[in-house]
């Protein structure tokens, strides 16, 4: 019985994430890790390896940074061309936070000018 055990933590340990360790499911969407929730833009292009979002779109729509080297997919990374981060991507979409978002579960942000959503996996 401790032999399967063990043989089981193994087997779970070695297995890849189902999601990356910057975002988690929580109440039918994403959020970070302090439980804030994340969007996609609708003017990035999936796959395209960009953001469309910079400056002044930035300071309000903060990039999700990437921590995990290689994330398991659904997820991936994505080098920022203005800063070098590497931004977090969901089906290959960048992630980004909402400035007003104020604290865990709010979604300020949800539908902005018809081009921000939340992330719903």
């Amino acid at each position: 019985m401790r032999f399967t055990a063990i043989a089981t933590l193994a087997a779970l340990l070695s297995a890849p994430l189902a999601f990356a360790a910057d975002v988690m499911p929580a109440n039918g969407m994403l959020v970070n890790a302090s439980g804030m929730t994340v969007y996609v833009f609708d003017k990035d292009v999936a796959d395209s390896g960009k953001s469309a979002c910079g400056g002044g779109c930035l300071v309000a729509w903060p990039a999700v940074i990437a921590t995990d080297a290689a994330p398991a997919a659904p997820y991936g990374s994505i080098k920022r061309e203005d800063n070098g981060a590497m931004q977090l991507t969901y089906k290959g979409k960048p992630l980004y936070l909402y400035k007003e978002d104020k604290k865990p579960g709010d979604v300020a942000g949800d539908n902005f000018k018809n081009v921000w959503h939340v992330v719903k996996p």
